[in-house]
């Protein structure tokens, strides 16, 4: 049987390159909300992170995901996506 090929991503925070399952997608829908995709199944537009706290920061500081969606990104959307991610863990 043929070994099957992994997906591959990278990481906004940490920009090391990565199975898809090991991240965090954070999608931005039709109506321009941003949020966490713990399952990887809602549309639209994707940006990877990883499952640790400290690539959200990174990436929040660099502004990765705001140059990845092209929009400006209010505090709150932040705090709450690193909400979310400590509840996953």
């Amino acid at each position: 049987m043929p070994t099957r090929k992994i997906p591959m991503r990278m990481c906004t925070g940490c920009g090391q390159m990565k199975p898809k399952r090991e991240l965090v997608r954070v999608v931005k829908n039709q109506e321009g909300e941003i949020s966490l995709d713990l399952t990887g199944k809602k549309a639209g537009r994707g940006a990877y992170v990883c499952r640790d706290i400290e690539c959200l920061k990174k990436a929040r500081k660099a502004r990765r995901l705001e140059k990845a969606f092209s929009c400006r990104i209010p505090e709150e959307v932040y705090d709450r996506m690193e909400e979310a991610l400590q509840s996953s863990e």
